[in-house]
């Protein structure tokens, strides 16, 4: 095995997951919402059993600092992976929403992009670690998917601005994960390491990394990337967490938008007529009122307001 981009073992591993997902729509669309749910929810269970018993294969099992460190939920996917079970589960539409657009393009990227399994230098002595890592991914976004498909969660475009709120709070489930972990001297205690940003996959909490990283630095404003006050004012360094407020709202917020569009168009059509109706009022009230007590309208209005009487009333004319 030795997966690299586009070569025959990343399109095998593509097709499979992809795949996976087209089966298990066909096997569950007409069965009732309550089978749909067990299922979906044990596949999310099973993730997050699976999380724990990585510890028994390589690299982790050969590697303990390792184990130790990536045991707990430090990155993003990770995070889902723990919390997914219990968003599924509990009536919340915000906390669904994110786990669907959060879940599809976190997990969409990391199979499209497997970086992970490229990075392994011996890959087939690690195969059952980048299953692991295929499943994981895959379950992140197919979840989240079904669920919608299948109508058991319905997405609403007025929520969008909840998804980046959410994406932050789990950011700060992951900097407890971390500072516990260091507390509990399971990684390094209070030294350069813990905030060294490519000692682990942290998502960037502490600082962007990479060409990624440059990009989303360009919408952080500069206050957050210097130290303001005391012995180091003055100094380059991104805030941890709060340099990712702007840029979170700034790029997901316009992404969530569009893809509930695909799922909520009707009710966003229906929400922008009752806004271009109210719109329309305010605008009368604000037109002078003549010497017979009438507020003058333009004669665009008056013919607009003619023609949809006419039309709204034509078969009592006739």
């Amino acid at each position: 095995m030795n997966i690299q981009m586009f070569n025959g073992w990343y399109f095998l591993m593509l097709f499979i997951c992809i795949g996976s997902v087209v089966g298990l729509y066909f096997l569950l669309r007409k069965r009732s919402p309550k089978t749909q749910k067990i299922v979906l929810f044990c596949i999310l269970l099973f993730g997050l059993i699976l999380h724990f018993l990585k510890c028994f294969i390589p690299p982790y099992s050969l590697d303990a600092d390792r184990l130790y460190r990536d045991i707990f939920f430090i990155n993003i996917c990770g995070a889902n992976i723990a919390l997914f079970p219990f968003f599924f589960l509990i009536k919340n539409d915000r906390a669904k929403d994110y786990m669907f657009y959060i879940g599809v393009l976190s997990g969409l990227i990391s199979i499209l992009y497997p970086m992970e399994p490229m990075a392994k230098v011996n890959q087939s002595a690690e195969w059952l670690d980048i299953l692991r890592f295929y499943f994981h991914h895959t379950m992140l976004w197919a979840v989240p998917l079904l669920m919608v498909i299948f109508k058991l969660h319905k997405l609403s475009w007025r929520r969008v601005l909840y998804v980046p709120t959410y994406l932050l709070g789990v950011m700060l489930f992951i900097i407890a994960n971390q500072v516990l972990q260091s507390e509990l001297g399971l990684i390094p205690l209070r030294n350069d390491d813990f905030f060294n940003i490519n000692y682990k996959n942290s998502s960037m909490i502490w600082g962007p990394s990479g060409a990624i990283g440059d990009f989303l630095a360009i919408f952080c404003p500069a206050f957050f990337k210097y130290v303001p006050v005391g012995e180091y004012a003055g100094e380059a360094k991104f805030w941890p967490w709060f340099w990712l407020i702007f840029p979170a709202y700034i790029l997901i917020t316009p992404v969530a938008f569009l893809i509930s569009l695909i799922f909520d168009y009707k009710n966003f059509l229906n929400d922008m007529k009752n806004l271009k109706q109210k719109f329309e009022v305010v605008i009368l009230k604000k037109q002078p009122i003549n010497e017979f007590g009438y507020r003058e309208v333009s004669q665009k209005t008056t013919d607009k307001t003619i023609a949809k009487v006419l039309h709204t009333h034509k078969n009592y004319i006739e």
